[in-house]
């Protein structure tokens, strides 16, 4: 089976899609002066672009990143993945302070937010993270131009850095990895204090009393979560019929109830058609998405997040002719070449789901074909987490998407109120749901949503990889007390019985 993986592996690297960079690229010269040519120079120091680099140069190939921002990691590591990772943390400790540490026999009084210090742990956080990728791309070898790039030709760059000057970097071989930005919604303008994106949700200066998030996708409700734990009033307005549509539909309406359970109110089937901001807060005039009777939602802030769309502005993409769909991705081929030669494009701007780990996946795979090796992505087995508590992890294909594909398969599911670590340790909210081939026991799929969801669901990602059966997973034996034997026996399930239920 091992083989037979690794024979599938070597050949294949789906149409590349998109990471979570954004958009312009880098920095200062730790090696070779940015005028000589390059092996290969990428353009954006997010999760994809900077991976790219540090790979080109660990196969010898001599690389330069450009990077617009002036600190590496993209939006995901400055303003995205990092920061609210962090602002997540700490609010689920203020929250269990408050309302679970009694149970646990653990009393004290007066307990208090301090809002600028909780934020100053999250910048530490990110400053620290960003200054570690400089110290990589020195000990690489990579140049680092700090500056926004755009082409004058399919092998050169013209930088205009952020010191005030210019330079034209060449390249044999140009990967465009500039990420993706905020998707604007018609009529509502984003200024960052009383409308912010999810920028802004990362640094408000004060809790908002009601916060309204616009968009029920991973990071509308995540943000909300940060700021309903800290004591805001969280209403979700979407204009799709579920949240999270990505997710498997049974999965999902425990994951809404546990939201709700938790004071977040959702406003489904619902669009937003107006905004007032002359006040001291905001008024939104709403109506539902078929249309009909229109009625007006007050909040202190409004949080814009209903999704992302790839960042390619000034680019110069025109004036090369390269390829890009109705959406404004690029267009690549396997080896995430355009249309154009030597230049390749990775993560957000690029088709398949906008997520900074298949934005890195990318970046090798890229770098391996130009450097004349072998590069693999397969987007069926990147996983998603939402981090929200409990968070919830998936690999594979929903419930919906076997059924449409007519094959014969089995469901195994296990609670974790019935997981001995869960009840241990008091958060046993949670599901482990695994799909199978009724024929093969192939495993298709795996939901999880638990405390930690998102570090449980890679033993899936590795059986999914293997092309391991539902029998595999069950038969291998698991450290107890622990939240991973819920998928044990979720496999056990799936194939024969469980024991603990």
């Amino acid at each position: 089976m091992a083989m037979a993986s690794l024979a599938r592996r070597k050949a294949m690297a789906l149409v590349g899609i998109g990471g979570s960079l954004r958009y312009t690229v880098a920095v200062r010269g730790f090696a070779a002066a940015a005028g000589d040519e390059n092996d290969v120079v990428v353009i954006g120091g997010g999760p994809g672009g900077y991976v790219a680099a540090i790979k080109a140069a660990q196969l010898g190939l001599k690389t330069t990143c450009i990077e617009k921002r002036g600190t590496l990691g993209g939006t995901c590591l400055n303003v995205g993945c990092i920061p609210s990772k962090a602002l997540l943390h700490s609010s689920h400790m203020y929250h269990e302070a408050k309302h679970a540490f009694p149970h646990h026999g653990v009393q004290f009084s007066d307990l208090k937010i301090d809002l600028p210090a909780m934020m100053a742990q999250k910048d530490k956080a990110v400053s620290g993270l960003t200054r570690g990728i400089e110290g990589l791309f020195k000990k690489n070898k990579v140049t680092y131009v700090k500056g926004y790039g755009k082409f004058v030709s399919p092998s050169e760059v013209s930088v205009d850095t952020l010191d005030g000057g210019s330079t034209v970097v060449k390249g044999k071989h140009i990967i465009i990895a500039t990420g993706s930005d905020v998707k604007s919604l018609p009529g509502v303008t984003i200024d960052e204090k009383k409308i912010v994106s999810s920028t802004g949700a990362l640094a408000l200066p004060e809790i908002p009393k009601k916060l309204v998030v616009i968009g029920a996708g991973y990071i509308g409700l995540e943000m909300g979560s940060v700021w309903g734990r800290l004591g805001s009033e969280v209403t979700v307005v979407e204009f799709a019929p579920d949240i999270v549509p990505t997710m498997d539909g049974e999965v999902r309406k425990q994951f809404q109830r546990m939201l709700e359970k938790q004071k977040m109110k959702f406003m489904l089937k619902t669009k937003v058609v107006g905004v007032d901001t002359s006040g001291e807060g905001v008024k939104l005039t709403i109506e539902p998405a078929a249309g009909g009777e229109q009625s007006t939602l007050e909040a202190d802030v409004v949080l814009v997040s209903a999704g992302r769309v790839p960042f390619t502005d000034g680019l110069g993409l025109e004036k090369l002719g390269v390829e890009t769909d109705k959406i404004g991705r690029i267009t690549v081929d396997k080896k995430f070449m355009t249309n154009v030669s030597g230049v390749y494009a990775i993560g957000d701007v690029i088709p398949g789901p906008m997520l900074a780990h298949k934005a890195e996946e990318d970046g090798v795979a890229c770098v391996e074909f130009i450097a004349g090796k072998e590069g693999h992505v397969d987007y069926d087995l990147v996983p998603g987490v939402v981090y929200t508590h409990p968070e919830v992890a998936s690999v594979g294909k929903t419930e919906e998407q076997v059924k449409a594909t007519g094959v014969a398969y089995r469901v195994g599911k296990f609670p974790f109120m019935a997981n001995s670590r869960a009840k241990a340790i008091d958060d046993a909210d949670g599901i482990v749901k695994i799909l199978a081939e009724k024929e093969t026991d192939k495993v298709l799929g795996v939901h999880i949503m638990s405390p930690n969801a998102g570090e449980l669901i890679h033993e899936a990602v590795l059986a999914l990889q293997y092309g391991a059966s539902s029998e595999d997973i069950a038969r291998t034996c698991h450290a107890h007390p622990t939240m991973s034997e819920a998928v044990k026996e979720a496999a056990m399930a799936t194939y024969d019985k469980p024991i603990h239920i």
